[in-house]
């Protein structure tokens, strides 16, 4: 029972980082066909600020935190504008290899700058855990299910209740249709880009006093998300946030009970089931095509 409830709480943590990940994949590819695959480097990027300005430049994490995000959106407004928006005005699909020369030269311009040895986040979350049936929980591990959800719905609230939000779906729906109707379509892809990095640079705050900050964190983060996001269904934004729970769960009780060997061997291979009997998602629609 101590194992399980272990595992049950590592993997609720872990699938809610891996859902947001995924849900940023999910809102560029919704509003403009495409994704960021530097999107794991964006992780890092806002556990590495984070660090940079709470432990370095002592601001206080209430200012440091957010801070760190805007500068997360503002690398993700500046990945659309120079990898992806050029390839894809000539109906080039080169922006999926020049975002991932993106990844790898944010990762080796922090390795640069920021060296290569594992640094800790320090956070009051951490410094003691609470015992649970002979279990120790650390308040972040309860943190980030709670924030990752919070998001959630505050995206939901966005994208429902506001004008930018309404238009953005407006897009998402068709965008030969939005921009007849007036709006600014590339500013919407653009904000799709810095809504996607956002979310990303959150996560690893979230994760980072759970685990070390260093300048290669985020490449298996993101490569996990993004199998999480093509399990969930591109189209299902809460299937996408759900299928990180699955994802996440079945991630600690493989490690749990078959050890940490077999963890990726069982994980990838569901998933490749899962997608074999249902090559939309978990959660996803097929495309209707107009004939």
């Amino acid at each position: 029972m101590t194992l399980l409830i272990a595992a049950l709480v590592t993997g609720i943590g872990l699938g809610s980082m891996y859902g947001l990940i995924a849900l940023g994949f999910q809102i560029t590819y919704s509003v403009s066909s495409t994704v960021n695959f530097a999107q794991g480097s964006v992780v890092m990027l806002g556990a590495v600020l984070g660090y940079v300005f709470t432990e370095r430049l002592e601001i206080n994490w209430m200012l440091a935190y957010p801070l760190a995000i805007l500068c997360c959106g503002l690398f993700g407004i500046l990945v659309e504008m120079l990898l992806v928006r050029p390839f894809v005005e000539r109906k080039s699909e080169a922006w999926l290899m020049a975002t991932v020369a993106g990844g790898i030269f944010l990762d080796n311009a922090v390795l640069f700058s920021f060296g290569n040895e594992p640094r800790s986040l320090t956070s009051p979350l951490v410094q003691s855990a609470w015992q649970f049936a002979g279990t120790g929980i650390y308040p972040q591990q309860l943190l980030i299910p709670l924030a990752a959800v919070g998001v959630a719905l505050a995206l939901h609230f966005l994208f429902r209740k506001t004008l930018q939000g309404r238009a953005l779906l407006a897009v998402v729906q068709n965008t030969q249709a939005a921009r007849l109707m007036g709006i600014n379509t590339t500013l919407m892809v653009s904000g799709s880009f810095a809504i996607s990095a956002m979310l990303a640079g959150c996560a690893g705050l979230l994760i980072a006093p759970l685990f070390s900050v260093h300048s290669d964190m985020g490449t298996l983060f993101g490569l996990k998300a993004f199998a999480v996001a093509i399990l969930g269904g591109m189209t299902s934004a809460s299937g996408v946030m759900l299928a990180g729970f699955i994802f996440g769960v079945t991630e600690a009780l493989v490690t749990a009970y078959l050890g940490s060997s077999s963890t990726y061997i069982v994980v990838f291979g569901l998933v490749i089931l899962a997608l074999t009997l249902k090559p939309d998602g978990l959660f996803g629609r097929p495309a209707v095509q107009k004939v």
